[in-house]
C-alpha cells in the first residue's frame, strides 16, 4: 500500500458520478420560479459543487428568495433529478482496487447526506466506503470544510489523508485541515483554479488518479 496516503476523502459530484444533467434541470426550474432568468443549462454546471445557497445568489436570487429557490430545487431534484447521474467510465474499478489494497476510503461531499447515500447504492457503490459524509438540511454543515470536519471528528481523524476532487472547493476545503487535494479534470471545475488553489496533482484519467495516490 502506498506509504503517503492510507485515507481518501472522495467529492461525489463530478468526482464520483456526472450528476450534472438532473443539477442543471432543476436549478432552471428553480430559478425560473423565482423569476431568475437563467443562462443555457450548460452555463448552470457551476451548480455542480457548491452549496446550492452560494449558486442560487450568484445567479442573482435575493437573499429574500434564495430558501424558496432552494426549496423548489430539492422538489423536483428529489422527484427523480437525482438520478439523472452517471458513475464515470471506471471508478467502480478504481475504488476496488483501492479498497483491495487496504485504503481507508470515504465520502465528503456538500450533498445533502441522505441523497448522496441513496445516489450511491443506486449505483452499488455503497460497498466501498467506510464512511459517507454529507450536509444536512437545515444549513448547520453545508459547506466542504464543515462535512470534512464533521467526517473527522466521526471517524476520530484519517491517517495521511488527500482529498480528491473536481472543483476549487474542494482544494480548498481540505486546505483548512493541512490535508492535499487532488484535483480530476473530468467534472466541473477549472483545472487551473484548482492548480492556484494549491492542488497537489491533477488528474485526467483514472489511471492517472491511480498514479498520483500512490
Amino acid at each position: 500500500m502506498s506509504e503517503k496516503y492510507k485515507s481518501i476523502l472522495f467529492d461525489l459530484d463530478g468526482t464520483l458520478t456526472d450528476s450534472g444533467p438532473g443539477i442543471t434541470r432543476c436549478a432552471a426550474l428553480a430559478l425560473d420560479a423565482v423569476g431568475i432568468s437563467h443562462p443555457p443549462k450548460e452555463e448552470l454546471g457551476v451548480f455542480v459543487g457548491p452549496p446550492l445557497v452560494v449558486s442560487f445568489t450568484r445567479f442573482g436570487v435575493p437573499a429574500d428568495q434564495v430558501e424558496e429557490a432552494i426549496r423548489i430545487f430539492r422538489v423536483h431534484y428529489n422527484a427523480g433529478g437525482k438520478f439523472e447521474n452517471t458513475p464515470y467510465d471506471g471508478i467502480g474499478e478504481l475504488l476496488g482496487r483501492l479498497k483491495e489494497e487496504g485504503f481507508r476510503i470515504y465520502v465528503a461531499t456538500s450533498k445533502p447526506e441522505g441523497t448522496a447515500k441513496e445516489v450511491l447504492e443506486r449505483f452499488a457503490l455503497t460497498g466501498y466506503f467506510d464512511e459517507i459524509c454529507g450536509a444536512t438540511l437545515d444549513h448547520s454543515r453545508e459547506n466542504k470544510d464543515a462535512v470534512i470536519d464533521h467526517l473527522l471528528h466521526k471517524i476520530g481523524g484519517a491517517g495521511r489523508p488527500v482529498m480528491v476532487g473536481d472543483t476549487v472547493f474542494d482544494v480548498q476545503g481540505a486546505a483548512r485541515f493541512g490535508i492535499p487535494c487532488i484535483g480530476v479534470t473530468w467534472g466541473y471545475g477549472q483545472e487551473q483554479d484548482m492548480r492556484d488553489a494549491g492542488a497537489v496533482g491533477i488528474a485526467r484519467t483514472m489511471e492517472e488518479l491511480y498514479d498520483l495516490l500512490h
